[in-house]
């Protein structure tokens, strides 16, 4: 096995071991973050009925123009506080944080705080 694929498959046991701790409710639906080395993206889920309540990412409109780049910390805490507000605005307020088997680190840390900033309590 290549390099590659060796940690694109430690990812993927990563997501899994922290899938089969974390779960979303109606009343503490989950905060999902998932990086790309270009883009963050975080949605909010309700795992009861598998439906995703709200999103945000640095591809949203509202971003886009104002970012001076989408793959920093900055982008990633302007995400965090999108993604908080519209959570705030749906009647959301408490959510359970997915760091999608990332360490809690970097663009990852810089999204939860800018969330918690926003309103986002977890």
């Amino acid at each position: 096995m290549d390099k590659t694929k060796a940690k694109a498959a430690a990812l993927a046991r990563r997501q899994r071991r922290v899938r089969g701790k974390v779960s979303g409710s109606a009343e503490r639906p989950r905060l999902r973050v998932t990086r790309s080395n270009a883009n963050i993206y975080a949605q909010v889920i309700d795992d009861g009925t598998g439906r995703t309540l709200v999103s945000a990412s640095t591809l949203d409109a509202e971003l886009k123009g104002v970012l001076e780049s989408s793959s920093n910390t900055d982008a990633a805490k302007a995400v965090g506080e999108l993604v908080a507000r519209r959570a705030v605005d749906a009647g959301i307020s408490q959510v359970v944080f997915d760091r999608g088997g990332r360490l809690y680190h970097g663009r990852v840390k810089s999204l939860a705080e800018g969330a918690r900033g926003a309103g986002l309590t977890f």
